[in-house]
């Protein structure tokens, strides 16, 4: 990879806020001096921007001594001189690996952690599952607010037909709005004239002079004569309501 010199020393030394730093030990290194046998490398200041990671001699000094460009590399925990060790191994064959021990355990841990995820390609997965997960939500959105429903809500009862006569739309209901329902007027029933009347000791009606049974007569064939008298009455009644006259 090609990087402007210039540019990439006065990125490292401008006001833009670093991502981590702090002190580490350079055990290991593609191009640096091998550390003294008892392990003990050079310790500079670490600081993180971005992809970049930077170090220098010391924490005010300026310019970088080197720079780790974190891409196409993972970081992990490793055995090394001394303790609190960590490698950044890159994917090119024969290439060695970075090796740095940090100060304590939790500097290693946080270490691992930021640089793991300060390469472009953990970024890029990182959106790609933020953007399926913002659809996802999207969708479930949409559908629990869609204006489009299908039959009446479940929590609500069918509706009833009216007592009074048929609603409008019923199937039984006149279509061509020529036919309207006729009121059939309320006969006297013989049975509200019975309740009305004086009754003999047979329980017969007395003194009615329309019924065929006499109030000491309790015949079956009169007194069927005379509730089916009522029968023809009603649909005589009927027919001319209708206007179809008639006096079957």
């Amino acid at each position: 990879m090609k990087l402007n010199e210039h540019s990439v020393a006065h990125f490292a030394v401008s006001g833009s806020p670093a991502d981590h730093e702090g002190f580490l030990r350079c055990c290991s290194s593609p191009g640096a001096r091998q550390p003294t046998s008892g392990g003990s490398g050079p310790r500079c200041w670490f600081v993180l921007k971005g992809n970049l990671l930077f170090y220098f001699e010391g924490r005010e000094t300026r310019p970088p001594l080197g720079l780790i460009v974190l891409e196409g590399c993972t970081v992990e925990l490793c055995q090394g001189p001394q303790e609190f060790t960590f490698a950044i191994r890159f994917d090119a064959p024969g290439l060695r690996p970075y090796v740095l021990a940090a100060e304590g355990p939790e500097a290693q841990e946080a270490w691992v952690k930021v640089l793991s995820r300060a390469s472009f390609g953990y970024m890029r997965l990182l959106l790609q599952e933020l953007q399926r997960r913002l659809e996802e939500m999207q969708l479930g959105l949409a559908s629990r607010h869609s204006p489009h429903r299908v039959g009446p809500p479940p929590d609500r009862p069918p509706p009833q037909p009216d007592a009074r006569g048929l609603r409008e739309g019923s199937p039984l209901a006149e279509t061509d709005g020529e036919v309207e329902a006729t009121k059939l007027p309320v006969p006297v029933s013989r049975r509200h004239l019975a309740e009305t009347c004086s009754w003999g000791p047979t329980g017969l009606p007395l003194n009615e002079g329309d019924s065929p049974v006499s109030p000491e007569t309790s015949c079956f064939a009169k007194l069927h004569d005379w509730y089916g008298q009522e029968i023809l009455d009603l649909r005589r009644e009927w027919l001319q309501a209708r206007g179809l006259g008639g006096g079957q």
